[in-house]
């Protein structure tokens, strides 16, 4: 059960950015104080949604939930901890959802520490912040869903690709999201 409250916050988020993505702008255009600031209450809240839906995808490739597609097709009952956490973004579908939920911490991180910016650039570069994390939430959900079920479960996983266990390796993609998915913070300004 916990695995598709994972999926309806993801669901949620999508939501949530599809309002953050129009509403501000709209007010931004209309000097509407109330409307641009949805853009920083949004942003946190799509902050909240997908951490918590990152957190539910990281908690069944701890416990093993092999019901999950992708604990199964990523994971081993016995690979170390750090390993099974590395299982989580070591393939496409949890890939995506990391960059997610670092594309939306940075848009939680400008709502959080931009109160010193005019308010209608705050508002559209989160709106923009938005309008990328709904094309990435769009695409995790049709195309690349990391929370898929298998029934019946299978006893035991497939494992994390042998190359990817390596403790250089289970670093080196948040480490390498952190500077790329960075950048959007700036294409946002920029569009802004």
């Amino acid at each position: 059960m916990i695995i598709e409250i994972g999926h309806y916050a993801l669901i949620l988020a999508l939501a949530t950015a599809l309002v953050v993505s129009i509403v501000p702008v709209i007010g931004a255009r209309r000097l509407d104080r109330a409307m641009m600031d949805l853009a920083s209450v949004g942003s946190l809240a799509m902050f909240a949604l997908v951490a918590f839906s990152f957190g539910v995808l990281t908690y069944a490739h701890v416990v093993s939930d092999f019901s999950v597609a992708n604990v199964w097709e990523n994971s081993h009952s016995l690979v170390p901890l750090l390993f099974k956490l590395s299982g989580v973004w070591g393939n496409h579908e949890g890939s995506m959802m990391l960059w997610l939920l670092i594309l939306v911490l940075f848009s939680a991180l400008v709502a959080l520490f931009g109160r010193n910016l005019p308010d209608t650039l705050r508002a559209n570069v989160l709106a923009v912040q938005a309008w990328i994390s709904v094309a990435f939430i769009l695409f995790i959900l049709l195309t690349s869903n990391p929370f898929m079920r298998l029934d019946p479960a299978p006893a035991e996983g497939k494992d994390l690709n042998p190359v990817l266990q390596d403790v250089g390796l289970a670093i080196h993609p948040p480490l390498l999201y952190l500077g790329y998915v960075g950048f959007s913070v700036c294409f946002s300004f920029a569009v802004a």
